[in-house]
């Protein structure tokens, strides 16, 4: 099971809403019901009730409590690098004429007669 996941299944089961959950999160919702429909896939057994209301099932609370276990053991993530800035912007390449406009003829292009 990827660490990531147990995450996102803690904080659905401190939630207990789809929605808020994937909110909280900053995750869309599907992914948020793909990494359930996975960890069920795992477990083999039903996680979560999605029928209103949104309970755990005995299976998911005895994940929950290994997910918090897991979760407190592991090593903190690696803080993510900044892109470098700058760079070189890119020109017309040399090519010495104006960009094609839509519907224009090409500069410099002789069209052609009946």
């Amino acid at each position: 099971m990827k660490l990531e996941h147990l995450r996102r299944f803690a904080v659905l089961a401190e939630e207990l809403h789809f929605p808020r959950s994937a909110e909280k999160l900053r995750i869309a919702l599907a992914s948020l019901y793909t990494t359930v429909d996975k960890l069920e896939e795992e477990v083999g057994q039903s996680l979560i009730s999605r029928t209103p209301p949104t309970h755990l099932t005995p299976a998911g609370r005895l994940l929950l409590e290994e997910a918090h276990h897991r979760i407190a053991d592991a090593p903190p993530p690696a803080p993510r690098q900044k892109a470098p800035g700058g760079g070189k912007a890119k020109a017309n390449k040399g090519k010495g004429r104006a960009p094609i406009v839509k519907g224009e003829p090409k500069p410099y292009k002789k069209r052609q007669g009946r």
